[in-house]
């Protein structure tokens, strides 16, 4: 069959095209549960890396500075909850490493069961670029006005996949692309960017991780 228009290429993938795609290599999930996989998306967990902000030594966040001291990483382990309290702002990340091909991209969202409670996952990054391989940033909020508590490996949101026109000129973290790739970018520009973890940066034995660090650049 021949390319003869967008319209005929777009669409979102099914369980069965999700299976098919991880089968064959071209989506990678790791680690991926049995059940995760629903009828167009697949279920994604929290980790138990949090990035707080230093509200107590930081006056104003000036997005035209480099931000390296405005969080603090917290490793609350594998058993205890971190607390979100109303109206806070904090980075998470994905259990799961993603990684998608330069013709396939994704899309982030909250499980709706959390969202009746008052908890949103992402403000602006739900977008995963085509090309794009790590662990994806969550930017979580409570909008509610009790508490919420966020345990290591609950089921925090979703992720769907969307099939290109044609394959990206210049998909995440090639020589060509305008972004830097996560091993690469510059910590000295300013706007607090993504999580960047790739399978050989953490460290998974005796049950523990380490998140190497959290990149400072333009999103």
């Amino acid at each position: 069959m021949g390319r003869t228009g967008y319209r005929d290429f777009v669409m979102v993938l099914s369980d069965r095209s999700i299976k098919e795609a991880i089968a064959q290599g071209r989506i990678i999930i790791d680690p991926l549960g049995e059940d995760c996989v629903q009828p167009s998306s697949v279920d994604l967990h929290i980790d138990q890396f949090f990035r707080v902000f230093r509200n107590h030594t930081q006056r104003v966040i000036d997005v035209r500075d480099a931000q390296e001291d405005l969080t603090e990483l917290i490793d609350v382990g594998p058993e205890l909850p971190m607390i979100l309290h109303p109206g806070e702002f904090m980075l998470g990340s994905t259990t799961e490493r993603i990684a998608i091909p330069d013709d396939i991209v994704g899309r982030l969202d909250g499980k709706s069961s959390l969202g009746r409670l008052g908890l949103v996952i992402h403000s602006t990054a739900g977008f995963v670029d085509a090309g794009w391989d790590g662990h994806i940033t969550l930017e979580l909020s409570n909008v509610a006005n009790l508490p919420i508590t966020l345990y290591p490996g609950m089921k925090i949101g979703q992720i769907s996949f969307f099939q290109m026109t044609t394959p990206a000129d210049r998909p995440y973290g090639s020589e060509a692309s305008a972004r830097s790739t996560p091993a690469s970018a510059d910590h000295a520009q300013p706007v607090l960017g993504e999580f960047s973890r790739s399978s050989d940066d953490v460290f998974r034995d005796e049950r523990t991780a380490v998140l190497t660090r959290i990149i400072i650049g333009l999103g």
